[in-house]
């Protein structure tokens, strides 16, 4: 009995065609990670540790705005400062005079570095008892500098009192002290009270512009009025009162002018009396009636 082939008893199987297998698609960031010269791990590990510092530093921001302590908690705050935002850098612009080396100290006297808890307000105000320091700006620089901006005062002058002097500004505010063998080349204001009176000093020799540069010193006599002492050694002894002060010296740079009294061996010119002006030499006193219009 003959049996059929085989190959009939069987089914076929049904033919696969394949096609050209479909280019997997690449991503921007996998071409970003494949041109860096590291491994792929070590980059995943960066971008989630600046993911974290992104996170904290959020954090950071919004517990300073709402105020830490009695918000999230000193407690929380300190985590903050041992995940990297603590102080570890001082950035001081603005100083030409004062020591850096004191703002450096008053930025770091903090109960604790965590940068939520550095009091910003308390620096400042630290910051403004030193008498260089006009105004103080303090922040923080994400995640571990502090940020000083100083505006210093100008000195404008010398104070002597009581055999010690003193550099101050235009408003009087003591600077520091200054040695008789380096002293800068400013007015010397002298007598109790002087550096207060230092902007009505300064609008006085205003008044006489020409007289200024001639000016060594003044002394404040009285609590109530100035007398001048000019390089050439004599002195000017001014009306009490701001405007009567103002009008002498005016008169006498014009009377100066005229018949050049400065220089010429006189000892003290006295316009006490805005009516006259009093010479005085080593031999004798000779009056000078002023007017208004002239001598």
């Amino acid at each position: 009995m003959s049996r059929a082939p085989a190959s009939r008893n069987l089914k076929r199987r049904p033919q696969v065609t394949r096609g050209r297998a479909r280019p997997k698609r690449v991503g921007v960031l996998d071409r970003a990670i494949a041109v860096v010269p590291v491994s792929e791990e070590t980059l995943r590990r960066g971008v989630t540790g600046a993911m974290f510092t992104l996170a904290c530093a959020v954090v950071l921001l919004i517990a300073t705005w709402l105020g830490v302590p009695g918000i999230v908690g000193t407690a929380v705050a300190e985590g903050v400062g041992r995940a990297g935002f603590r102080v570890e850098q001082i950035e001081v612009t603005g100083l030409k005079r004062m020591e850096r080396m004191s703002v450096y100290a008053v930025a770091l006297d903090q109960q604790s570095r965590a940068m939520p808890l550095v009091d910003l307000a308390k620096v400042r105000e630290r910051l403004l008892d030193y008498g260089w320091i006009s105004d103080a700006r303090v922040s923080r620089r994400l995640p571990d500098t502090l940020v000083i901006d100083i505006v210093e005062r100008t000195p404008a002058a010398v104070w002597q009192n009581n055999g010690q002097l003193m550099l101050i500004d235009a408003a009087g505010t003591l600077l520091e002290p200054v040695s008789p063998d380096a002293m800068p080349r400013l007015p010397l204001v002298i007598g109790d009270g002087a550096n207060a009176q230092e902007a009505a000093y300064q609008r006085l020799l205003e008044a006489a512009p020409t007289l200024k540069p001639t000016v060594k010193g003044a002394v404040w006599v009285g609590e109530r009025r100035w007398d001048l002492v000019f390089e050439s050694g004599e002195r000017l002894q001014l009306p009490e009162g701001e405007l009567a002060s103002t009008k002498a010296i005016a008169k006498f740079a014009e009377l100066d002018r005229k018949d050049r009294l400065l220089g010429r061996g006189y000892l003290r010119f006295d316009m006490r009396d805005p009516a006259k002006l009093v010479v005085r030499t080593s031999g004798q006193t000779m009056n000078k009636a002023i007017t208004g219009e002239g001598a």
